[in-house]
């Protein structure tokens, strides 16, 4: 029998908040079970990140990860989620439906840095990858850049193994950069962007596009 999702079904509708959330949750040990499999999974893969970030160091001298940014999604964030796909609020379904739970962000120093993990991951036999979209060869048409990877990875427990569904986003530092400021721009502010105001995110956008490349390139002169 599937279970109410942190039993808030008619609590959420009202209207909860992040706080509000949280303090009804802290008493749900079903729930405190299983962001502990999200929260293990983010620490398991930032351990496999640091270890291929320090190979790497050691053979080519360089870092390829500049950092690593990990997050849970919300309460709230996930039950609006699941709304608005029209799911029923169950442990299971979210689970089951909901990939991106559990999210990590890599800001790398060069764009073939990006593709150089995304490549050792996929390589890594017990990560299953179940959607990669790869949005800096095919950008989206505002501009936006960005690999990403949805991965399940096994957490390993005392008496059990679990395949956890992380979200994964690699991205140079100047696609980050753009990211952030478009993102403060175009939903912080809560206001409509007019036409002039993508014309120019957009020409920002190709203009990171061409500091990866030369950046790139004088890396390769210099090596």
């Amino acid at each position: 029998m599937s279970e109410n999702l942190f039993g808030l079904t008619v609590a959420a509708d009202k209207g909860l908040d992040d706080v509000q959330c949280q303090r009804l949750l802290s008493e749900n040990r079903r729930y405190q079970e299983v962001m502990l499999q999200y929260r293990c999974a983010l620490k398991a893969l930032e351990s496999r990140l640091e270890i291929l970030n320090e190979e790497f160091s050691l053979q080519h001298d360089r870092n390829p990860i500049e950092s690593i940014k990990s997050r849970l999604k919300s309460p709230s964030s996930i039950m609006n989620k699941m709304q608005k796909r029209g799911l029923p609020l169950d442990f299971p379904t979210m689970q089951t439906n909901i990939m991106d739970i559990a999210g990590v962000r890599v800001i790398c120093s060069f764009e073939e840095d990006v593709f150089f993990l995304a490549k050792c991951l996929k390589k890594q036999s017990d990560i299953e990858i179940i959607t990669e979209k790869d949005y800096i060869s095919h950008p989206k048409p505002n501009g936006y850049r960005s690999l990403h990877l949805t991965i399940r990875l096994p957490v390993f427990f005392a008496e059990k193994v679990i395949h956890v569904p992380v979200e994964i986003q690699l991205r140079t530092i100047a696609m980050d950069f753009w990211a952030s400021l478009e993102h403060t721009i175009r939903y912080k502010k809560n206001l409509p962007i007019n036409a002039e105001v993508e014309t120019e995110l957009k020409e920002c956008a190709d203009s990171s596009r061409e500091w990866d490349g030369k950046m790139e390139h004088l890396l390769h002169i210099i090596t």
